[in-house]
């Protein structure tokens, strides 16, 4: 072995060190690339037949695999590798920034696994799924905060490495000195929606999954990051608003205490309408439906107007869609029953007589435009 030693540095002597050193540190980010590769095929199916939950780790093990293998392997080389006292320097900096971030993505895969786990629990998909949209707007909120919390600290401490600049990684942890007070000014809408996702996530004014009316638009929350809330229109829009918006100003959450909804329907009727035969139509309607859930279904006479009374229909249902075909459902049925035999009940303005046909609507249409071209011609 020191035979071949020798003649390896016999026969890369006329090489200068410089090179030598590049292309050893070459060879090793090479091989740590391909070998994170390997390894994480091996990984991925070893994972194909198990759930999505190791399947999704595997997944965010490929970068982190990679950059450890690199980590390793050039370190290996700057113990061997012929480099200046300057160079070895270099060279310890850049693989101690590559362990922050090694340990800032190995910090963030532990968060996922942790919230993946927790989450197997609960199921967004059931009936009542208040108690799931609960954990998960919880979880998901902090899951953001803390990898954006994770991100500063992790350049924080790269900056933290550098002589010139330690002091500004100082100011964006303790948030102190004149650096610190002028990115606080200058990150204040940023930190402003980061603090009110973590009283969001406390307080839960809104959930995933809740039925709001927001900005005068109906629809439900689809997503909460860590600046803004995604808000799914009932025709499939997205309205994108600011976490800071629920804090401070006022907005409908149909879900707040439960999924259950009580939807209504007014009908405004003539003052011979029987209220209640109403009622009992109401009752064969609504048991008929898949979208009432069994609870309320009442009907009541709630104003009194010179030419029609005020009917209101109440029935309540399962979650926010299903209330809204359920009073679509019962406001067609009831106008068709209404129509089929109570016909003089609706509400009716005419400016002619009710008793003409069609063929004399027409006629008399007919009649003063005729009137009206003659007077223009005269």
């Amino acid at each position: 072995m020191p035979q071949l030693d020798r003649a390896a540095a016999t026969f890369f002597s006329w090489l200068p060190e410089w090179l030598i050193s590049l292309v050893l540190f070459g060879l090793a980010i090479g091989l740590a690339l391909y070998g994170g590769q390997m390894l994480h095929g091996f990984l991925t199916r070893l994972a194909a037949e198990r759930d999505l939950f190791w399947r999704s780790l595997v997944k965010r093990l490929e970068l982190p695999l990679k950059l450890g293998l690199a980590i390793v392997l050039c370190w290996i080389v700057a113990v061997v590798a012929p480099l200046t006292i300057a160079q070895s320097a270099w060279v310890r900096h850049a693989l101690l920034i590559g362990i922050i971030v090694l340990g800032v993505m190995a910090a963030r895969t532990a968060i996922h696994i942790w919230l993946t786990l927790y989450l197997r629990r609960f199921k967004l998909d059931s009936e009542d799924n208040l108690l799931a949209r609960k954990h998960v707007t919880q979880s998901r909120i902090l899951e953001r905060v803390a990898v954006t919390l994770l991100v500063i600290i992790g350049i924080a401490a790269i900056l933290m490495t550098f002589e010139g600049v330690a002091q500004y990684g100082v100011s964006l942890l303790a948030s102190a000195g004149a650096a610190g007070l002028v990115l606080g000014l200058a990150l204040q809408p940023v930190l402003k929606n980061l603090f009110a996702g973590i009283q969001l996530a406390i307080t839960q004014p809104i959930r995933i999954d809740d039925a709001l009316l927001v900005e005068g638009e109906w629809g439900t929350v689809e997503e909460i990051t860590s600046t803004y809330v995604v808000v799914k229109i009932w025709d499939w829009r997205r309205l994108i608003v600011p976490l800071s918006y629920f804090m401070e100003k006022p907005f409908q959450n149909w879900t707040r205490e439960g999924a259950a909804l009580i939807g209504t329907v007014m009908l405004y009727l003539d003052y011979s309408v029987p209220v209640d035969v109403i009622r009992q139509q109401l009752g064969k309607i609504v048991e008929g439906s898949p979208n009432w859930d069994g609870n309320i279904a009442h009907v009541q006479v709630t104003d009194l107007r010179e030419a029609n009374l005020e009917v209101r229909i109440l029935v309540t249902a399962r979650n926010a869609p299903k209330a809204f075909d359920l009073r679509c459902e019962v406001r067609e049925k009831m106008i068709a029953f209404l129509q089929e035999n109570y016909p003089q009940t609706l509400p009716r303005v005419r400016t002619l007589p009710a008793e003409t046909s069609p063929e004399d609507d027409q006629g008399a249409r007919t009649a003063a435009v005729e009137a009206v071209d003659a007077g223009f011609d005269g």
